[in-house]
């Protein structure tokens, strides 16, 4: 789209978007003039940005610099916010090169590593956000209905209303929206995409739906715990994997219809697990949240449709694995790359998988638990062969660096204070 079409639609400037290694996303914005500038040249942008911790603290340096290039194949004009458009951008370095640290750049080449096997994936999120009408941060739940309830569609019908439309019109297919179980809580699931897209539309529903907020004079978190004796907010991951048009998830001898590949592909992802929370549950409220008969998928299990295993498998329509064990401050970007990682691995070793689990797992005196705490998974991380390769070590050691820092600024914490100094920050 050129700067005149832009310029004709009222689009005045255009939000360039990237999210850090804490999950949160920053932004640099330029006008409309200067756009064909920013995807030439770049905007710039600190690699102080890799080491930001969810309350702006950083460990990262002033010296040097990115260019921050925005992806005009997915630029959107903003349904909720006259005047602007929004594209992903990605960080080059000084040489034209992908950052090695940049999140987006990373999904990127492991698609196209995975198409290397001869293999695709399709992604989709349910987002699950808690809506306040409180005054600064404290969080007031906007309504007051039973969980699930029709009261909460009646309360809100306005705000959901132009949630959808703006989400419509700026071509997000949204497949379900409901109320959820949390005080003040909903959930939208969008249509499965290509990995890039996915983490893209993910990255668009959360600030159409924080914007709309706004101008409802309501505020949205996305946080993994809104309130300390409440349910928190998931971000669950669908995914399913295709060999020359076909989805190795069903049609085949295994256990539920699975492929032999559709088999090693998810047993690579269950093995990883624990590895995989450092960046799909990676703050310290992520484990406040992740805990045993609350849906959150506490246990390093799958089965059919259970919604207390780790990895949730669907047979029904296009078969898929739901992660469940992820939140809502997780970089998506992160999140998926880590899982393709973890999938393309378990094919290459010929990964099997152990007997589904049919019943809460928090019954069974062998069920292993995911870790219980950030420190461990981030421990289990730095040992995760197949991940810290394809990561690389700059973007481990950002990684695990901001994660060590949250923990030294948390974990002393009661739950209550954890959350209330984490629950604007997404």
């Amino acid at each position: 789209m050129d700067s005149a079409n832009l310029t004709a639609r009222g689009v005045l400037a255009v939000a360039v978007t990237f999210v850090d290694n804490a999950g949160v996303t920053r932004v640099k914005a330029v006008p409309v003039g200067v756009l064909a500038n920013a995807v030439a040249n770049g905007i710039g942008n600190s690699p102080s940005f890799d080491r930001f911790v969810f309350d702006d603290s950083s460990t990262g340096g002033p010296v040097g610099d990115l260019r921050l290039k925005p992806d005009v194949s997915k630029l959107t004009v903003l349904a909720a916010q006259p005047g602007w458009a929004w594209a992903p951008g990605v960080r080059y370095d000084q040489d034209g090169n992908v950052h090695p640290g940049d999140s987006r750049g990373l999904l990127v080449r492991v698609v196209s590593e995975l198409a290397e096997q001869g293999l695709s994936a399709r992604a989709a999120f349910e987002i699950e956000w808690c809506v306040s009408k409180g005054d600064g941060d404290e969080f007031v739940p906007a309504c007051s209905g039973p969980a699930y309830g029709m009261t909460r569609l009646t309360e809100l019908n306005g705000y959901l209303h132009d949630v959808l439309a703006a989400l419509a019109t700026q071509g997000i297919h949204v497949q379900q929206i409901h109320p959820e179980y949390a005080a003040g809580q909903y959930e939208i699931s969008v249509a499965h995409q290509d990995p890039v897209t996915a983490a893209d539309h993910l990255v668009l529903v959360r600030e159409t739906i924080r914007a709309v907020s706004v101008n409802h004079g309501l505020r949205a978190t996305f946080a993994p715990k809104v309130v300390a004796d409440g349910v928190g907010n998931g971000c669950h991951v669908h995914l399913s994997v295709w060999r020359e048009g076909e989805n190795l998830m069903g049609g085949g001898d295994g256990t539920f219809g699975l492929t032999p590949e559709g088999t090693s592909f998810v047993g690579g992802i269950l093995t990883r697990l624990p590895a995989l929370l450092a960046i799909g549950a990676p703050s310290v409220p992520s484990y406040l949240r992740l805990i045993p008969s609350h849906w959150a998928g506490a246990f390093q299990v799958w089965g059919l449709e259970n919604r207390e295993a780790a990895l949730r498998f669907i047979a029904a329509e296009s078969p898929n694995i739901e992660i469940k064990c992820f939140d809502g401050s997780a970089n998506p970007y992160l999140a998926l790359a880590g899982l393709l990682t973890a999938g393309s691995a378990g094919v290459t070793e010929g990964a099997t998988l152990p007997d589904p689990v049919d019943v809460n797992p928090a019954t069974l005196p062998d069920a292993i638990p995911l870790p219980s705490n950030l420190a461990a998974a981030v421990e289990a991380f730095e040992t995760e062969l197949a991940l810290i390769t394809t990561f690389g070590p700059e973007l481990v050691d950002a990684i695990t660096t901001v994660r060590k820092n949250e923990i030294e600024l948390l974990s002393v914490l009661p739950p209550e204070e954890i959350i209330a100094r984490s629950r604007w920050s997404y």
